[in-house]
């Protein structure tokens, strides 16, 4: 079964992307295996390396940075789910994205976004940044414009009338998850 990892990009106290990561993995384990990674659980340095990550053939990871390298090394594909601050993602999340070399060449990336607009912006900043380090973000994204934390509870659970709603949130984020399969599926004969 096709490997999906949901990642949580964000790591302020008080924050309620982890409800939306919540909402996100229940329905991507429907089509595939999951597990969220949560940004708190890899606190890494800044990245500061001498030399880009994809062009040291010599490089040396800091521990807290290699721990995360390996771990995204086992997915087929990933499911972002992140705030918008300041117009574009959290720092924690751009850094998680930096130190990467060649981990997630050729795998899909979902991206799936909230606040005032959906998130659309740090999503457009996401469709850059993914690129240059060799992924490849699916066509759909979800821009989760309803209050959060009104809208879906503690344990993930959308509201019914949202996800009763043909056009709605459950909707859009079932086909974007099929979609992030069928990506990873079709990648795996390139890598």
């Amino acid at each position: 079964m096709t490997k999906i990892a949901v990642i949580v990009g964000s790591t302020r106290e008080g924050r309620i992307t982890d409800r939306l990561a919540k909402w996100v993995s229940d329905e991507a384990s429907k089509v595939a295996d999951v597990e969220t990674l949560d940004l708190r659980d890899y606190p890494m340095p800044f990245y500061d390396e001498p030399i880009s990550a994809r062009y040291n053939p010599n490089r040396q990871p800091d521990p807290r940075i290699a721990k995360w390298l390996t771990k995204l090394s086992e997915f087929d594909g990933f499911a972002v789910v992140t705030a918008e601050y300041n117009r574009s993602m959290p720092a924690v999340l751009k850094n998680a994205i930096d130190v990467v070399a060649h981990e997630i060449d050729d795998k899909p990336v979902a991206l799936i976004g909230h606040g005032t607009s959906g998130g659309a912006q740090a999503i457009a900043n996401l469709r850059m940044a993914f690129p240059g380090i060799g992924a490849v973000t699916v066509p759909q994204a979800l821009f989760f414009t309803d209050r959060v934390g009104e809208a879906i509870d503690e344990q993930g659970v959308l509201k019914e009338e949202l996800a009763d709603n043909p056009y709605g949130p459950q909707a859009n984020l079932k086909t974007q998850m099929e979609t992030l399969v069928k990506y990873a599926e079709a990648l795996k004969a390139i890598q």
